[in-house]
């Protein structure tokens, strides 16, 4: 026979768990504005069950995890005695509207009933909900006074971080890791919308794409479940519009558009969310759809106006990339000059083939931070078999780089751009090296005689030439590009106004373009000067 639970060992069993605590005793207002207990959405669930110490979250517009934030800081507070919590906001107005919905959390508590069950307040104010048991709850504005430095917080969330100044996100996260607390339950969430190209969407990106990253990804779609409760109403109202221009009847699979036939078989689409797809776009925008209800995190980042590529067929090759050859199985086979940088500035994708010809673009930096020296490879047919990036190795060292890589790789031609350090470059290969199979371009001098001058110099004029034929080659799928670096630097190329460039961060660099053009070059020419 089960012995059942004391009504004390009860109360002990939901203190212990925030999914009871949160269902027993916290109360929050619904979509149809009814007080009602908090029972986690299947994200909130998922998110709660698979967290770790660094979290960086991108989600839909209003899936709850605000909510989900404020609950949990409030259980963490009235469980772990002297203990600090801080929720930071882009905007004063919503860390007003924050902090009054904790404050509602906390009234909610069943204090009447179990009047020794949860701290009482010392200190309640616009900023700061402090508790008799040692613990507080600090709200803040990201572009307001340093509320971080000097503290040590038990929990820092970070509330649509991508929508902060853009010159204070890089300050906040160095903030903030050091005044987490030193134990294993402490934690950060940084969770936002996207909003344009910043350190957001960098950490994000990262993070969802390098399975080593300390930060742990989560995104979260417009497919989720949640949307299905939480925006019943709409749901309803988009069918009913449906419904009145259609007929009486409800979509199916013949009135769905190219799009929509992608979202329904390849991401499992309902009829009912494409319904309500189609109403938000009319309503809005398919961009502001896109950007407040992503169904990819490309997808969510993405700004096709503005790009000079496309944005879609970047985010569509993003998800066929093949990962480079692991170390152990390339690195006997490469000369020792190269492989102190395999899979840290060196990546192969493909192994070079006997008589093959391949050809390269080599885009050179100072070496000394800043700017990246890089290398693009390709095979005669277009496809990309190896990408090098690097900020810290000088020209004289890079020179042996690129001899070292182009002669293994048959003997590449070579195009390198003829910069202020792309002439030093091209002098230590041809000299130094005797590196022969490199592009030469036809130009004339001040007599007006053509001359043949080794590299490619760009101009404002050579460079949209450059782009363009990149653009060409890529966008017809005359090349097949495998660097997650390039095809994210592509997908923020911008063309402003004649001037092309990466315009959206200070971190954001347009090297490995410049290369891959480059290389373009080199494939256009399609010269070897060398047998093989």
């Amino acid at each position: 026979m089960t012995k059942r639970l004391t009504k004390e060992q009860k109360l002990q069993i939901i203190m212990n768990d925030f999914k009871l605590f949160a269902k027993n005793f916290i109360k929050i207002v619904d979509n149809n504005g009814d007080t009602v207990p908090f029972v986690l959405n299947q994200e909130q669930e998922q998110f709660v069950n698979e967290m770790g110490k660094y979290n960086i979250i991108l989600k839909g517009r209003q899936i709850g995890f605000t909510t989900l934030s404020l609950a949990y800081m409030l259980y963490s507070a009235c469980t772990k005695p002297d203990t600090n919590y801080i929720i930071m906001t882009h905007h004063a107005s919503v860390s007003k509207s924050l902090f009054v919905k904790l404050k509602k959390m906390y009234k909610s508590l069943p204090h009447e009933k179990f009047p020794n069950l949860f701290p009482k307040t010392l200190l309640n104010n616009r900023d700061e909900l402090y508790l008799d048991n040692g613990s507080r709850i600090i709200i803040a504005t990201a572009n307001g006074e340093d509320s971080i430095s000097g503290n040590t917080f038990q929990f820092i969330h970070l509330s649509e971080m991508a929508k902060y100044p853009p010159q204070v996100q890089d300050e906040i996260i160095a903030t903030c890791i050091p005044a987490l607390a030193k134990n294993e339950s402490s934690m950060i969430w940084i969770e936002s919308t996207a909003f344009g190209y910043n350190t957001y969407q960098e950490m994000f990106m990262k993070a969802y794409r390098d399975k080593e990253s300390v930060w742990k990804a989560f995104f979260f779609s417009w497919l989720a479940k949640a949307y299905q409760t939480q925006f019943k109403h709409t749901f309803d109202e988009a069918e009913n519009w449906f419904k009145l221009n259609n007929n009486g009847h409800r979509m199916s699979y013949d009135d769905l558009e190219h799009d929509e036939k992608i979202l329904r078989d390849k991401y499992g689409a309902t009829y009912r969310q494409l319904m309500f797809r189609r109403y938000y776009i009319q309503t809005n925008s398919i961009e502001k759809f896109r950007r407040e209800f992503p169904t990819t995190p490309d997808e969510a980042f993405m700004e096709t106006n503005k790009a000079v590529f496309d944005t879609a067929k970047i985010i569509e090759r993003l998800q066929y990339v093949i990962p480079p050859i692991e170390t152990k199985e390339v690195y006997d086979t490469l000369p020792d000059v190269l492989k102190p940088y395999i899979n840290k500035n060196l990546f192969i994708y493909h192994l070079p083939k006997p008589k093959v010809r391949h050809y390269a673009g080599v885009d050179v930096a100072s070496g000394q931070g800043g700017d990246y020296s890089t290398i693009s490879i390709f095979d005669a047919d277009g496809q990309q078999v190896a990408s090098f990036y690097a900020n810290d190795i000088p020209v004289y060292r890079f020179a042996e780089i690129v001899d070292a890589l182009g002669r293994f790789f048959n003997y590449a031609f070579i195009c390198v751009e003829r910069n202020s350090y792309g002439l030093p470059l091209l002098e230590r290969l041809r000299k130094d090296y005797g590196y022969m199979n490199l592009l030469k371009q036809k130009v004339f001098d001040q007599r007006g005689k053509r001359k043949m001058q080794l590299g490619f110099q760009t101009t404002n004029v050579t460079k949209g030439i450059i782009i363009s034929d990149m653009k060409e080659a890529f966008e017809l799928g005359m090349i097949n590009i495998e660097c997650v670096r390039t095809l994210e630097e592509m997908k923020i190329y911008q063309d402003n106004n004649g001037k092309m460039s990466n315009k959206k961060g200070a971190n954001n660099h347009d090297d490995l373009v410049i290369s891959v053009a480059m290389a373009v070059q080199a494939m256009k020419q399609a010269k070897y000067y060398i047998d093989i």
